[in-house]
């Protein structure tokens, strides 16, 4: 320990290094549940490439394991501690190098939070689509690390669409730059999307260039009212299937409805089963969202109402982005799945998670990213209780083995970390899990970055 102390220390500021343990405790683990962290050695918060660089030769010469962070967001345990390492959080990293409008990029480094690039490449005209719920306290480096998404998907795609570079400081402490800042590019293998969803278990990001696009007109969005969770999917697929591009179009089951009334009173229908959101940002989006509204109808909907202006739609957005906070307020405890299916088969997973809740006599809310098909099952229950924590984690890999029956993925933008290994391997198989670990060998043949996480 005073050998490694000793090491990091020559190469950083003293301001950098944390090692009181009650401080460096707190860095332990991200929001995650039932995931293991082990305690670290040492806290580091660099501000210079040359610093990330320092810390991973040193990691490398004394074989210290070192595990990169951002906000700690994040609902997977990607971002957890192992036991002795280097926890390497990079926040203080956090300056936007460029915004260029003609080449609709900008660079950025990894601790820039999703909110303050949005809001600053807005000021240029231009748009940032990704927008996880937790975009007011994430960063970039964190969105790359876990390949996250938000409520744009639907139209706008998720984060790795908007990597178009990198520069990433290897295990050795080599710094290696991949992609462009170009419109196009497809010289050699697509290093950049490699290392995008990687859960900073091959290199260290310091450095990104992100794509851009024209800020869109102000959003307008519809509420529709559903008697069932079946008749809100139907809508869904109708929406699709007529060749509408919704900006947003998310689903909130009965029980998420009345957890974010009961946190922030906010007047959302009780009543219904199922509330579902359809956001448009086309130049006539009234037309847009009136024909939505006569799907939703068509589905079965009790109540369509379109927003009458960008407050009242904000105000619907800010209760959907919130519905995993208010969920947490159910009970002391929550597990947070992230299942993707195909959108024709949102109603039959929505229905065998509420056949899940009855069997293992839990409550479970879902809120869904419908329009790309990714839901948000999540778990509540009381952690002080044995049997209820054992059927919350039962439930939750039924959840998991109900999505890849369904023909989906145990993770549409939330990652695997420590809490979906072993289903990762269920899913890729065993060839897909052996290429995989070839790929971390090649590019951390130590085994320093981030151990433990993903297989």
């Amino acid at each position: 320990m005073s050998d490694l102390l000793e090491r990091l220390r020559a190469g950083l500021p003293p301001e950098a290094l944390i090692t009181d343990p009650d401080v460096t405790a707190s860095y332990a683990h991200d929001m995650a549940s039932f995931c293991e962290a082990g305690t670290p050695a040492v806290v580091v918060l660099p501000r210079t490439v040359e610093q990330v660089q320092h810390v991973m030769r040193t990691a490398t010469a004394l074989r210290v394991p070192v595990v990169p962070q951002g906000a700690r967001t994040g609902l997977s345990g990607a971002a957890n501690a192992s036991e002795g390492c280097i926890v390497l959080s990079l926040v203080k990293m956090d300056r936007i190098l460029e915004i260029s409008p003609v080449d609709r990029i900008a660079v950025v480094e990894p601790g820039v939070v999703n909110a303050v690039l949005s809001r600053a490449v807005n000021e240029h005209g231009l748009y940032y689509p990704p927008d996880p719920s937790s975009w007011e306290t994430c960063t970039i480096g964190g969105n790359i690390g876990t390949a996250s998404g938000g409520l744009c998907c639907v139209k706008y795609g998720v984060t790795a669409e908007y990597v178009l570079g990198l520069e990433v400081v290897l295990a050795d402490g080599r710094l290696l730059t991949t992609g462009r800042r170009t419109a196009k590019g497809v010289a050699g293998y697509d290093l950049t999307r490699l290392f995008v969803g990687s859960e900073g278990s091959l290199g260290i990001v310091v450095k990104a260039v992100l794509a851009l696009k024209p800020q869109p007109p102000q959003q307008l969005v519809l509420a529709a009212e559903f008697p069932s969770a079946a008749a809100a999917c139907d809508a869904v697929c109708r929406i699709m299937e007529r060749g509408h591009t919704p900006s947003l179009l998310e689903l909130m089951d009965r029980t998420t409805v009345r957890a974010v009334n009961a946190m922030a009173s906010m007047g959302l229908p009780e009543t219904t089963e199922a509330l579902l959101l359809c956001a448009f940002d086309t130049p006539d989006p009234l037309a847009d969202l009136a024909a939505v509204g006569a799907l939703c109808t068509a589905a079965g909907a009790t109540e369509v109402v379109p927003a009458d202006n960008a407050a009242e739609s904000e105000l619907l957005l800010q209760a959907r982005r919130m519905s995993l906070t208010a969920l947490e307020t159910v009970k002391p405890a929550t597990m947070i799945d992230d299942v993707c299916v195909p959108r024709s088969q949102l109603g039959a997973m929505l229905a065998g998670t509420a056949a899940i809740a009855e069997e293992y006599d839990l409550t479970i809310g879902v809120c869904a990213h419908a329009g790309d098909g990714n839901t948000h099952p999540v778990v509540c229950f009381d952690h002080h209780d044995p049997d209820e924590s054992r059927r919350a984690r039962e439930s939750f890999d039924a959840i998991m083995a109900l999505g890849l029956e369904l023909g989906g993925t145990i993770t549409g933008e939330h990652g695997v970390g420590v809490l979906k290994k072993e289903w990762l391997a269920r899913e890729l198989g065993e060839t897909g899990i052996e290429l995989q670990r070839g790929i971390k060998a090649a590019f951390d043949p130590l085994g320093l970055l981030n151990p433990g996480k993903l297989f």
